[in-house]
């Protein structure tokens, strides 16, 4: 348990039965009335965002989300395995855990799990991920200084956007956030 004047960004508060991170938070004292905290929460699981307001000094129950550095192994169909760098111990994750990261995810990249009472939340990958094209249609003559794009196919799996003067076989920077071609790498 803690009070309002506790809350900082990142913390992970337990509502109802369920997990909001603080994304900001703001201590008002207006001229008349008494003080409270104005909060910006994000649900852990579904990414939901809402403005919740609590009176100063209110006690919240906290939950304890443990952030581990973990290694991705392999996909053994419908989960993926992950294994923890210092205990050496294995998790398997569902996809619907893993969402969207799992177009990026290659063997061997370092990802970090958040844990809540040994049940997985969310897997954090790194911003910005270095993948193989594995297909494209090549460019036309003519079309390599224009700033157009076509469709590619990454190594995982994954379609994204690049650049006409790419090829197949090139090795390609993609943000993981949103999938956004970054650069050769």
């Amino acid at each position: 348990m803690a009070t309002t004047n506790d809350l900082k960004n990142g913390l992970v508060l337990n509502l109802d039965g369920q997990l909001w991170s603080v994304v900001s938070f703001q201590h008002v004292k207006p001229g008349k009335g008494g003080a409270f905290v104005r909060t910006t929460l994000k649900h852990v699981l579904s990414g939901k965002v809402v403005d919740k307001t609590f009176n100063a000094g209110t006690k919240v129950d906290t939950a304890t989300v443990d952030r581990r550095n973990m290694t991705y192994l392999y996909n053994d169909g419908s989960d993926f395995v992950f294994m923890d760098g210092e205990t050496y111990d294995q998790i398997t994750v569902p996809r619907e855990t893993v969402g969207d990261g799992a177009n990026y995810l290659l063997e061997n990249t370092e990802v970090q799990v958040a844990m809540h009472e040994g049940v997985p939340l969310y897997v954090e990958l790194p911003t910005s991920v270095e993948l193989v094209i594995q297909h494209t249609d090549p460019g036309l003559q003519g079309d390599r200084s224009t700033g157009g794009t076509k469709p590619a196919t990454l190594e995982t799996g994954a379609e994204i956007q690049v650049p006409l003067f790419l090829s197949t076989g090139e090795k390609v920077k993609v943000d993981t956030r949103d999938g956004r071609y970054l650069g050769r790498a």
